[in-house]
């Protein structure tokens, strides 16, 4: 999904080397929140705590003008892509509790900034999408520990929507999503820029950019698993139907998410070229309770006869005995024409084998009926009715090896951890008819020895904390989320909405010694700057802000909140233990399904 999907744009300004200047005196702090009772829960012995030190507030508030970040240690500065004004705001981190703006980075009139990164010399590169945004797209350079004066660009794909440079500093690697107009009677080729950058502060050339495309991709060689599909009467090559999302590297490897098609690519960076496509699979809701109705009036787990299509938006590798390892936030993403809700659909006759009142019973809009489901797949051979049924989005974060082995799913825990508090799971009840808590972004951080996923959660809000040093035994940490629900969320006093961008902040490189967290909030358009302790409970890295309870032992113990949620909270997590534990539900869940669908109303 392109960043100028949910972004609502304002008119953008060009910025000159004098404005530049001009804008170089130091904004005062906005006054952003901190909210006093913040979400906060942690397993018990837990290694580390989160805990806000400090925010700056762009003041707009569902602009998109907090998206993306990229930190350099240099210059205590953070990079945070300000889509509202179409521009990059530059954040003096000096002082983490007191975080200011110093001045703006803009690419021109009638443009769109989507991603930023930075190197440790101070090169600066941001992916600029046209006010077109079938036309190619350009990556503009600039000095990011000076004034931020423009340094040169050069030319991409169409709609650059991210862009990362490798570890070693030598290359820029930009995915380039390629979507077509409205009408569908454009639709540029998506495809990967690489782009080899110079060894000191000064724009790459044209001559520099070379692009991994996937023209040698056909329908005919196309791995199964991978979706390329387009609307009635369109026709178009993968090529076109491919759409490049997030990039993460490791080596002279990139592994690029293809959300929309539900697959990664791998991009050999010194000859840039695709190699390979991974499909990614799907998450069985038979076997993973979830909640799939914003009409039954609370957050509940069940089982149900859908399977979720991963489709990761942000995604991040790191290395565990030598090998690479590519953690997914699974987040979900539908194409417009190709959503549908199931109790619009027809279901094939015997459909997961229920008789035809049962199956009407299971289209009420308080079972399934109001989950949003893809129309492209999951038809019966002759393709008059679905005898399967695929949502979008996982509902979790995933990790894979380098050939695309699934060597973990999150399951429900996303769910369960977030139902432990009634007014949030009251909240993001309305989007269990589609995707959920919406996990989007996710940065890794090392500490101590150990690797750590920091994931973002766009709709409940908050950060969850994993640790993955074993890539197939990941354990919950923590989950923060400097939020008031309290408060109107057009409010500043509401805290932050909307996590998007998220950058660890190593002690080593941080500029108060200590682990950071910076995170890009896109909804309340606020910059929020976490630090993060380590030690166990009753110790320096205890419970931070107010958790409203104790502690739990695992995401879904016992609920935080008033008696009437603690019950609410031991029942799902009952509920979410019986149906977890069955591995292949098959004729239980159709048992279930003619036993319960009856008694509910």
């Amino acid at each position: 999904m392109s960043r100028r999907t949910l972004n609502h744009r304002g008119a953008l300004a060009l910025c000159t080397t004098t404005a530049l200047t001009a804008a170089f005196l130091a904004t005062p702090p906005s006054g952003a929140v901190i909210v006093e009772n913040q979400i906060v829960t942690r397993a018990p012995g837990a290694a580390l705590s989160l805990a806000p030190l400090g925010t700056y507030e762009s003041g707009l508030i569902g602009e998109s003008a907090a998206e993306i970040t990229a930190f350099h240690a240099a210059s205590k500065r953070l990079l945070t892509v300000n889509a509202h004004a179409g521009a990059i705001d530059v954040i003096d981190l000096a002082d983490p509790t007191n975080p200011v703006k110093l001045f703006s980075v803009g690419a021109g009139a009638d443009v769109t900034i989507n991603s930023v990164a930075v190197r440790a010399d101070g090169l600066a590169v941001a992916a600029v999408e046209p006010s077109t945004a079938t036309d190619p797209g350009t990556v503009v350079f600039f000095d990011a520990a000076g004034d931020g004066a423009i340094l040169g660009s050069v030319g991409v794909g169409a709609l650059p929507d991210m862009v990362t440079i490798t570890a070693d500093g030598r290359h820029a690697l930009v995915a380039n999503e390629g979507e077509p107009n409205k009408d569908h009677t454009i639709d540029p080729e998506g495809s990967v820029s690489v782009i080899a950058l110079p060894d000191g502060l000064a724009a790459a050339t044209d001559a520099d950019v070379r692009t991994a495309d996937f023209t040698a991709f056909t329908e005919e060689n196309l791995p199964a698993g991978v979706r390329v599909f387009n609307p009635e009467g369109v026709t178009g090559t993968v090529a076109q139907n491919l759409e490049p999302e997030y990039i993460t590297t490791h080596g002279d490897t990139a592994w690029v998410s293809l959300q929309e098609n539900n697959a990664l690519a791998v991009v050999d960076i010194p000859s840039a070229t695709v190699t390979e496509l991974l499909p990614l699979g799907t998450v069985d809701f038979r076997e993973v309770p979830t909640d799939v109705s914003d009409r039954d009036d609370e957050l509940k787990l069940g089982n149900w006869p859908v399977k979720g299509l991963l489709q990761p938006d942000a995604i991040a590798s790191y290395e565990v005995a030598g090998a690479p390892y590519i953690v997914t936030a699974n987040e979900g993403d539908a194409r417009d024409f190709e959503e549908a809700r199931v109790g619009d659909l027809t279901l094939c006759p015997g459909f997961e084998g229920l008789d035809t009142d049962a199956i009407d019973k299971l289209q009420k809009k308080k079972r399934l009926g109001r989950l949003t489901v893809t129309t492209t797949m999951g038809y019966d051979p002759e393709g008059s009715c679905h005898d399967e049924l695929f949502a979008f989005g996982g509902r979790g974060f995933s990790i894979f090896t380098a050939d695309g082995t699934r060597v973990h799913n999150s399951g429900d825990d996303f769910l369960r951890t977030v139902a432990q508090f009634p007014e949030l799971a009251a909240d993001i009840d309305g989007r269990s008819d589609n995707k959920g808590t919406e996990p989007e972004g996710v940065t890794l951080g090392e500490i101590g020895g150990n690797t750590y996923a920091f994931i973002g959660l766009e709709r409940a809000g908050g950060i969850m904390v994993y640790d993955v040093t074993d890539p197939r035994s990941p354990a919950f940490v923590t989950y923060v989320n400097n939020r008031d629900l309290g408060q109107p969320a057009d409010s500043p006093a509401a805290g932050d909405i909307g996590p998007e961008g998220l950058e660890f902040i190593p002690a080593a490189e941080s500029p108060n010694g200590r682990n950071l967290l910076a995170v890009a909030n896109e909804v309340s358009g606020t910059t929020t700057i976490w630090e993060i302790t380590t030690g166990t409970d009753g110790e320096d890295g205890g419970d931070n802000g107010n958790d409203n309870g104790e502690q739990l032992p695992v995401p879904g113990g016992s609920s935080h909140g008033s008696s009437g949620g603690g019950i609410i909270g031991v029942i799902l997590v009952i509920l979410g233990l019986v149906f977890g534990a069955v591995p292949a539900l098959g004729g239980h869940l159709h048992a279930a399904l003619q036993h319960l669908l009856p008694r509910q109303h």
